[in-house]
């Protein structure tokens, strides 16, 4: 094979390589121009998808011309073939083109390789991300259930350019005899790939920031719906020609174009900016929609999403129930649900887990009764909806909606659904088809409803269904485990299991967020008025009405109180008189555990859970007794003996020293921690008094959340310079505090987390670790250098900007003044604040330290010169605060 004079020479590109690269890039201008004058148009995303195709078809053509100027014999035995995206003529503006070289088996090896090789370098040099393959015909037979995405790319295979008989043979007889002979293990192997993708993106669809490509209901599943039509799966490729599933393909098509355009690379992350942007140019939205927001096209994406990914759903169910089973008939005459005896011959067959309407039963809209009865068997059951039945509900909806009746009736309907352990499967099913907007209205304002905020990962809508999984998952976790010692979900569980009424507890949170969808400043207050309106058309009695209302109304407290000291009592005291009684006190912890476990997978982390059980202990206490100041003190002595034995215990010699170390301590230092902690701080002290100016480390590493402990001599800017070489280490800080006695001995701790997991994946480094932070504690490292260093690798722009403030409280603490920082999370941020309140003269007795999404919310219990700050001196910290804010935000 001789080299063509045109090819790439050391110094760049020849000419004709410059020209084709030029009239490519030529060509995708004019596709981008094209597209962008044309975005509210469905097709205008299939256009330019079609358009890059034919032009990288035109480029690969050329460049495979070029090729045989050298070698008029190479096409015999080698052609190029289009597979996966850019085979379906799919390729969008920034994906990889996937090419394949066949070769024909009889064609020696070194014969081929250089001008594959070749051919390789050109498209790449001509601007193209080539994914290429080299295969034989033999090869491509063969089906690996490990690379089923190989037989799947082959299904979308055509010839490009080279050998036309070597591509027929395999798009005429090689790629059918696969499909044909395995057809059943590329089908359920192409499920079980679906079933895992899903699990990775929590089994929904309703993402605040979804993975358009990859999420459920995204490209990935539209593909899927159309591999499993090629296989054999005719009721699906029915399916496809219905109107609905095809517009949401085409726009899914047209929002992953956009994605590219605008990202300027293969990135399918429908991020915060590009769904402002999508919504300013009516992306995919009829022509007469006069200008929306993004949350309103949120909306219409989430539309077509549930469309594709309710036919993916429908097989993934189908093959979890194609075991052989026997059918069960369920009537309403045996439901004990059932009331009404002019029913009693209608009913449902619940037949491999798949709920079907019995042919002789009358068309559903005729009696509301059937359709909910059979939503309370998928609740209980786990069932699915068969297609057949989820077409006759949607064709029985008008009818249905004039048909249903309030009442008690209704209620004990609604009530068997939300009992059911697979309630949230069961709600989402109705909320899809229309139905739980017809039980209750109210529901539609947050349907597919996007609240901007970073630390949830949820729509409004599916955040609910997500918190009655969380509260069914409590149930179940308490009955496996009785006695469940240590998993906090298992305390939580019991409370849960032991509740009275807890069909009142899941109607609350299936109403608690309705008033999001209305603008209000307060949405519990407005989630409340709404509720009111569902309970009245319910019927429930005043008492069941009243812990309905108390718990929406004050669902957000307990979270709040967590922002607080929950050993002060005036914390305790301050919630306490937000809760009217026990049974609403367990209702509402149950509740804040399952409501925050349901923002995100690591909302709810182990420190959040224990000071959630902590606070309910508490409060429980403080609601049992009479409020009786000496006897308040007598239990809290008899609860201190008994730490101060334990701790003597561990130190039996050592009694009068260990009782001169806790002088002057808070009771909170002791509780809140394990006598054999509390003994290692003594001895640590007692070194520190030895050497005047030293200072102790005491560090406790573990995967999920570490701990250390600073103990020495009081002095300014300790908690700051701590936290300020944690934060140059990038450790996120969940929690500290700050402790001192009557001697001058100061017991610092923070709580943090490893972002970058250094200290896990590099176990020498824990030792590195530790010097550096007493580096800091000594003076003999700069911590202004190690947070610099951070500083300048965290440039990330900020997905939402949280406006700084600063709040004082002088009546929650009966010894500090409480400060509360709100802000944007920034590396450095709780150094700046506690180095602010130092210069300002103000000692930190307490500090509790969150962290939601890209909000910091930093609480300070403050003292000046031991006593609470006056009001010069909290508006002189507040202002204080906001630079340092400022400051450490540039």
């Amino acid at each position: 094979m001789e080299k063509s004079d045109s090819l790439p020479g050391p110094g760049g590109l020849s000419p004709w390589q410059a020209g084709h690269r030029l009239s490519y890039e030529e060509q995708m201008k004019t596709v981008q121009a094209t597209f962008e004058s044309h975005t509210r148009n469905l097709a205008a995303g299939v256009a330019a998808i079609q358009a890059r195709s034919a032009a990288v078809d035109s480029l690969v053509q050329a460049v495979w011309t070029e090729i045989q100027r050298g070698d008029s014999e190479l096409s015999k035995g080698l052609s190029l073939v289009a597979v996966g995206g850019y085979g379906r003529q799919e390729l969008f503006p920034y994906s990889d083109v996937d090419l394949m070289f066949l070769v024909d088996s009889r064609v020696p090896e070194a014969s081929v390789k250089e001008p594959i090789r070749r051919l390789n370098q050109l498209l790449w040099d001509a601007g193209l991300r080539v994914s290429a393959m080299t295969r034989t015909l033999p090869e491509c037979e063969r089906f690996d259930a490990e690379n089923v995405e190989f037989t799947l790319s082959l299904m979308d295979a055509r010839a490009v350019a080279g050998d036309a008989v070597l591509t027929a043979t395999l798009l005429d007889r090689t790629v059918p005899k696969v499909l044909t002979r395995d057809a059943k293990k590329i089908s359920a192997r192409l499920l079980e790939v679906a079933r895992k993708r899903h699990a990775r993106y929590g089994d929904t669809l309703f993402h605040l920031e979804p993975n358009i490509k990859e999420c459920p209901g995204g490209l990935r599943d539209a593909h899927t719906c159309a591999w499993l039509a090629r296989l054999g799966k005719a009721r699906l490729s029915e399916l496809q020609k219905e109107p609905e599933f095809r517009e949401a393909r085409e726009f899914l098509l047209l929002v992953r174009a956009f994605l590219h355009f605008r990202h300027q690379r293969d990135d399918n992350t429908l991020d915060w900016q590009a769904q402002d942007a999508a919504a300013a140019a009516a992306l995919g939205a009829a022509k007469n929609t006069s200008r929306i927001d993004a949350a309103y096209w949120m909306r219409l994406y989430f539309r077509h999403a549930r469309a594709v990914e309710r036919c993916v759903a429908q097989y993934l169910d189908e093959a979890a129930a194609a075991k052989p089973g026997k059918s069960k008939m369920i009537s309403l005459q045996q439901n004990a649900t059932a009331t009404r005896g002019d029913i009693a011959s209608l009913g449902f067959e619940v037949r491999n887990n798949r709920i079907w309407f019995v042919e002789q039963a009358r068309d559903p809209e005729h009696n509301p009764e059937v359709v909910l009865s059979a939503f309370a068997a998928m609740a209980g059951s786990g069932a699915a909806l068969s297609t057949e039945a989820e077409q006759r509900i949607e064709q029985a909806l008008p009818v249905l909606s004039a048909n249903l009746e309030d009442g008690p009736n209704l209620w004990r309907r609604l009530q068997a659904i939300l009992t059911g352990a697979f309630a949230g499967e069961a709600l989402r099913s109705m909320h899809a088809l229309g139905i739980l907007e017809l039980v209750i209205p109210e529901f539609h304002g947050i349907d597919a409803l996007v609240i901007r905020d970073a630390y949830h990962r949820y729509t409004v809508d599916e955040h609910t269904f997500v918190l009655i999984d969380t509260l069914h998952g409590l149930g179940t976790v308490a009955a496996s485990a009785p006695s469940a010692p240590v998993p906090w979900a298992s305390r939580f569980g019991h409370l849960f299991r032991d509740l009275p009424h807890p069909e009142l507890l899941l109607l609350a949170s299936l109403l608690h967020d309705t008033g999001k969808g209305h603008a209000s400043a307060g949405h519990a207050i407005e989630s409340a008025r709404m509720a009111a309106n569902v309970l009245e058309r319910l019927e429930l009695d005043g008492y069941q009405s009243g812990l309905v209302l108390e718990l929406i109304r004050n669902h957000l407290e307990m979270s709040a109180a967590l922002r607080r000291d929950v050993f002060d009592q005036e914390t305790i005291r301050s919630f306490a008189a937000r809760v009217p009684n026990p049974e609403s006190l367990r209702m509402l912890t149950v509740f804040t555990y399952a409501d925050i476990a349901a923002v995100h997978p690591d909302a709810l982390t182990p420190w959040k859970a224990e000071n959630l059980w902590r606070l309910y202990n508490a409060t429980a206490a403080y609601l049992d007794r009479n409020v009786d100041d000496e006897r308040v003190a007598a239990e809290a002595d008899s609860e201190l003996s008994e730490l101060l034995l334990r701790i003597h215990a561990l130190l039996p010699e050592e009694k009068a020293r260990v009782n001169l170390y806790l002088e002057g301590f808070p009771q909170r230092y002791l509780q809140t921690r394990m006598p054999e902690v509390v003994r290692t701080h003594i001895q640590l002290a007692w070194k520190v008094a030895k050497e005047p100016g030293g200072m102790e480390l005491d560090f406790r590493y573990a995967p999920g959340v570490s701990e250390v402990t600073l103990v020495t001599e009081d002095r300014p800017a300790l908690f700051a310079s701590m936290a300020g070489a944690l934060a140059g280490w990038g450790m996120n800080i969940l929690t500290a505090d700050a402790f001192s006695n009557a001697h001058g001995v100061v017991v610092d701790t923070f709580r943090f987390t490893d972002t970058f997991r250094t200290l896990e994946l590099n176990e020498p480094e824990r030792e590195r670790f530790v010097a550096s932070l007493r580096g800091v504690m000594l003076g003999k490292t700069d911590v202004e250098a190690l947070l610099a260093s951070r500083k300048r690798g965290r440039r990330k722009a900020a997905k939402m900007r949280v406006e700084a403030r600063v709040e004082s409280n002088q009546t929650a603490s009966s010894h500090s003044t409480l400060l509360q920082v709100v802000a944007q999370d920034t590396p450095g941020l709780l150094r700046a604040l506690s180095l602010t309140i130092a210069e300002h003269g103000c000692n930190i007795e307490v500090a509790l330290v969150d962290t939601e999404g890209e909000t910091a919310i930093d609480v300070f219990y403050v003292t000046h010169a031991g006593n609470k700050l006056d009001a010069a001196q909290q508006a002189n910290l507040h202002q204080g605060l906001l630079e340092a804010i400022e400051a450490n935000a540039r």
